[in-house]
């Protein structure tokens, strides 16, 4: 793929990486945004490289979460070499939005935080990335069959804390009504 050809692909799955940006690195925005620019510039490097074996935004998700991981843990060895205490970081921010001022949302995000980071991130790139469950484990570096269980783990897991929480979304949330309803 061109030069060309790939910043213009880039540009269109600009909102969608930052989104799955900000997921990988625990919703803090500048975090989120320092990844991106690390991603865009190895792309535009030649560190990274799209071959072509799947999708391109499934390729981008991979290198978004590799590098998120690799920017963790660089976070992680200078505050072991300096001495900062955990408590100094920003790691677990929320951003403000328009939906975080919704008390359902609140809760639901909280809900969805609570969950193992496996699960966390199978949900994301289903739902909100509307990737595959195939395209979701080749971004996660997984295999098929164990982001089938994280994606159903983590539905289970967020319903039954939803219900303990008593959210009541007025769509039938335990299921009695309509047993087909994906959550």
């Amino acid at each position: 793929m061109e030069i060309a050809e790939l910043k213009t692909e880039l540009e269109k799955l600009h909102s969608a990486s930052f989104g799955w940006a900000l997921n990988c690195c625990r919703h803090s925005r500048p975090e989120a945004e320092e990844v991106l620019q690390h991603v865009y510039l190895k792309i535009l490097e030649g560190k990274a490289r799209y071959r072509g074996e799947c999708s391109l935004k499934t390729w981008l998700f991979a290198v978004i979460r590799n590098t998120a991981i690799s920017e963790y843990r660089k976070t992680i060895l200078r505050s072991l070499t300096t001495r900062q205490k955990a408590n100094d970081q920003s790691l677990g921010s929320f951003p403000e939005s328009e939906l975080a001022n919704s008390e359902m949302q609140r809760r639901f995000r909280q809900a969805l935080a609570r969950l193992p980071a496996r699960q966390r991130e199978t949900l994301h790139l289903v739902f909100y990335q509307e990737l595959s469950l195939r395209e979701a484990a080749q971004t996660m570096g997984v295999s098929i069959g164990s982001a089938r269980r994280h994606y159903e783990r983590g539905k289970k897991n967020l319903r039954q804390a939803l219900d303990r929480e008593e959210v009541d979304y007025g769509i039938g949330w335990r299921r009695k009504e309509n047993s087909g309803v994906v959550l």
